[in-house]
């Protein structure tokens, strides 16, 4: 007989003003479970979870914690019912150790006496629990890799004896592969000993390898609960876009032409050392390897961003050895970053001037911004990429992550780069809105720009590129093209395997 439920959120419902974003939603998780939550973004996880958190007050509905009607109307609420929620932004203070972010709630009770050698011995038992050891609990959290971070958020959740733990949001966005197996180590282990785990990502294998069940949500509405075993990669895409996964990849009509972009014995500090490949009109070339790899260094090296030491770059048959990024903007090279929040964004300025950051010349007269023009160009250009926000002076922190990579390509749009380097342009959008964003790869290819596009996923570098770079340790370990571009083959050249 299957065990009691640990928790139960029936019917949940929440509205925001005139936006239904939760209608009666249910979610029902045992003990020892790792059930996945997965939905587009805007299909509501988050609001769920952060019902469940203490962080939002529910509309309507109930919530039972070991079968008992519990009401949680704070974070502290859900805490003490042993509910925790690791967010993809962490709640860390960075200038603390290691130890006081784990134990910060007990300090923070008021006794004026701390015994630091007891509290960095039981921080080290914590860390020797999950397996990482090599973390010194006297060092401040801000040094730590985002990883290690992660795991001091997890012993923070341990020490509060949580029962029922949150991984919101891609939880492995930022992992190398070795640090990827470590956190399904924690998590199996956290399965044996009872924990229920929630888990929301976008990854679909990641979801096939570390949960038991899987709930979908689409638009505020439950969609289904099914067992892991029971259900495959297109069933999951059907539930939560409506279309098959064999749709997930749009046809390429792209005609190649000539090479725009070469690059000869470029070498840019210990992750670049001897790099050297070319892109033609219309192509789309993928760059694969390992996290740490060289790939963005190499980019960046290219764009003026980072200094190189040594090679050339020749765009259009000119030399094109840019010293900072306005150089290489004016020459016809254009660069989405991997970290789009912190430098492909200005979130706290309006979607207009965000996505006309770039190009102001293409919307001013005399060194004035004709408004007229600025609001008419922004309009087209986000009703071709179909962004969907409401007002384009809107902050573009007003948006979803699907929506504010959109903002982001559409900026390089209006620039009209000859070149335009892709560093995950996917990475934290649901699968609907991955699915726009290589419509618009094609559609620019189309327009003869030639794409560079920087993958994780080796589905997307497969689905997406015409031929691939692979890089390891700072350097080209291979090239594939056509058939030859495989998971097998990838995998082999990022790992060094003969």
């Amino acid at each position: 007989m299957d065990e009691p439920y640990i928790l139960e959120m029936r019917n949940i419902s929440k509205r925001f003003g005139g936006v239904q974003a939760l209608d009666t939603v249910s979610l029902a998780v045992r003990p020892g479970e790792v059930r996945a939550l997965m939905g587009e973004n805007g299909a509501g996880k988050s609001t769920l979870m952060k019902i469940l958190a203490g962080a939002y007050p529910k509309d309507d509905g109930d919530i039972f914690i070991h079968g008992e009607k519990r009401r949680i109307d704070s974070p502290k609420a859900a805490i003490d019912l042993g509910v925790s929620v690791i967010y993809q932004e962490f709640m860390l203070a960075k200038h603390l150790s290691v130890a006081e972010n784990i134990f910060i709630d007990r300090m923070a009770g008021g006794n004026f006496f701390i015994n630091w050698a007891k509290l960095y011995e039981q921080a080290r038992e914590q860390l020797d629990r999950l397996g990482f050891g090599e973390i010194d609990p006297s060092t401040p959290v801000g040094n730590l890799s985002i990883a290690y971070q992660q795991v001091v958020e997890i012993c923070k959740c341990l020490t509060r004896n949580s029962r029922i733990l949150v991984l919101d949001e891609q939880p492995t966005a930022v992992l190398t592969f070795s640090e990827i197996r470590k956190l399904f180590g924690i998590i199996d282990n956290l399965r044996r000993s009872g924990v229920a785990i929630i888990y929301i990502s976008h990854r679909l294998e990641e979801i096939f390898e570390i949960a038991d069940s899987i709930t979908v949500l689409k638009d505020g509405h439950y969609v289904d609960t099914v067992r892991t075993a029971d259900t495959n990669k297109n069933e999951l895409v059907t539930m939560m876009v409506g279309r098959e996964m064999n749709q997930l990849f749009p046809e390429r009509h792209a005609t190649i032409g000539d090479v725009v972009l070469t690059v000869e014995n470029l070498n840019a500090g210990p992750m670049v050392r001897d790099v050297a490949f070319s892109v033609r009109s219309g192509e789309v070339l993928g760059f694969s390897g390992l996290v740490g790899a060289g790939r963005s260094e190499t980019m960046r090296a290219i764009f003026g961003a980072d200094r190189k030491e040594s090679g050339t770059v020749t765009l259009d048959g000119e030399p094109a050895n840019f010293k900072s990024a306005r150089q290489a903007v004016r020459g016809g090279l254009g660069m989405l970053p991997e970290d789009r929040k912190n430098s492909g964004l200005l979130l706290k300025q309006s979607i207009r001037v965000n996505t006309t950051l770039a190009a102001a010349k293409k919307v001013s007269r005399r060194g004035f911004i004709n408004h007229q023009s600025e609001r008419k160009y922004v309009e087209e250009v986000l009703a071709t990429l179909r962004a969907k926000y409401g007002d384009m002076d809107d902050n573009a922190d007003s948006l979803s992550g699907g929506n504010q990579q959109k903002i982001a390509l559409a900026k390089w749009i209006m620039v009209g780069s000859k070149v335009l380097v892709l560093d995950e342009p996917s990475r934290g959008v649901d699968v609907g809105a991955k699915m726009e964003i290589y419509r618009i790869i094609n559609g620019l290819a189309e327009r003869g720009v030639a794409i560079i596009f920087i993958s994780s996923e080796m589905t997307e570098i497969i689905g997406m590129c015409d031929r691939v770079v692979v890089m390891r340790s700072g350097g080209i370990a291979g090239e594939l093209a056509g058939d030859d571009i495989t998971e097998t083959n990838l995998i082999k050249l990022s790992m060094g395997v003969a």
